[in-house]
């Protein structure tokens, strides 16, 4: 008696070529990715998302090497190409085609209401439509895998609401094509910036990269932001309002947690040695991620054909889609590449 195949549930991620790893990405959701990859539960999909990055000012050669130095930092951190798809956008057309398809069913009036669209467009005189209109390539990365979950950040909610109403914008008009993809929330608390004003982020100079040289990245933890009301030693401390207990919570044993949250409130414990004790934290975890990224830099094509591969992976699956979505839409000819109807 033949078994019944089993259908993995395939989950997409996305992540900008920032060009600076840092620890708000790691903690944030690659942590939780390597974990994935590793249980071997979902069809995984991890996207290099290039084609976002263009919205804002950029130097050609310099999103290239950012390019590689993600690739290379997700599988150091253990995002394994054998147990998952990882690729780069742009080497996958289909992701602007889709897009140009799904703004035919997005309203200008939904696009304008999204917060980073806001906040980025703020004061500036210049505006491009691609910030605009992010959401709707969001939402094709997505789509075009025909992906049941997305993990994301409390930041990206509203866009992902913004590709399940688009789903049922076009399953209404041109027939059941596209699941309504679920919110995976990150369960690790937000990880803020080094000066405590922001989430960290390397444009607003606040992060601390996690492949930094140990003696900056400590020097650069020494210096962090703490609780503004513990002005002296003897202060008792908030640890529900300071950025380095929020990275106990996501590094430190349960025992140290606790310890930490009774020692700082009542102030038996000062924020250096509390910092002292998370980068022993930090070092137990970075230290074979950093050993890893050194092999990977002496072996640059072992990534890049992993790129390849994966790339060729997507790809199929998003020339299948976008037969369906054509077919749907009723767009072009009807032929096959041979002139033969289809």
């Amino acid at each position: 008696m033949s078994q019944a195949l089993v259908v993995r549930p395939r989950v997409f991620s996305g992540i900008q070529p920032s060009g600076e790893f840092h620890i708000g990405n790691w903690l944030g959701a690659v942590r939780a990715w390597a974990a994935q990859v590793a249980e071997q539960k979902e069809d995984l999909f991890f996207c290099i998302v290039d084609a976002h990055a263009i919205t804002l000012d950029y130097e050609p050669a310099d999103l290239r090497r950012r390019i590689e130095g993600m690739a290379r930092d997700l599988v150091a951190c253990g995002v394994d190409p054998e147990g998952c798809t990882l690729f780069v956008q742009s080497d996958v057309r289909e992701h602007t085609e889709l897009a140009w398809y799904l703004a035919s069913v997005t309203s200008m009036g939904d696009l304008g209401r999204m917060t980073q669209f806001k906040e980025k467009s703020a004061g500036k005189e210049h505006v491009s439509v691609g910030i605009f209109t992010y959401p709707v390539l969001m939402a094709a990365d997505i789509l075009l895998y025909k992906a049941s979950a997305v993990p994301v950040g409390e930041d990206q909610v509203q866009h992902l609401e913004l590709t399940r109403e688009i789903v049922r914008r076009f399953n209404h008009r041109f027939g059941e094509r596209f699941p309504e993809p679920a919110a995976r929330l990150t369960k690790t608390p937000r990880i803020m910036g080094l000066d405590g004003q922001a989430k960290m982020s390397k444009s607003k100079g606040n992060a601390l990269a996690l492949f930094e040289d140990r003696e900056v990245f400590w020097n650069r933890l020494k210096g962090a932001f703490t609780d503004p009301q513990r002005l002296r030693r003897s202060d008792p401390g908030r640890p529900e309002v300071c950025n380095i207990y929020t990275m106990h919570q996501a590094l430190s044993t349960p025992e140290q947690v606790d310890l930490t949250y009774k020692e700082c409130t009542t102030a038996q414990r000062g924020c250096i040695d509390c910092k002292k004790i998370l980068m022993e934290s930090f070092d137990r975890e970075l230290v074979p991620l950093r050993i890893k990224r050194a092999e990977l830099e002496a072996r640059p094509a072992e990534v890049r054909e992993a790129l390849a591969e994966g790339a060729n992976k997507a790809r199929r699956i998003a020339q299948e889609t976008m037969r369906e979505v054509r077919d749907a839409m009723g767009l072009g000819s009807g032929a096959d590449s041979e002139g033969r109807p289809r």
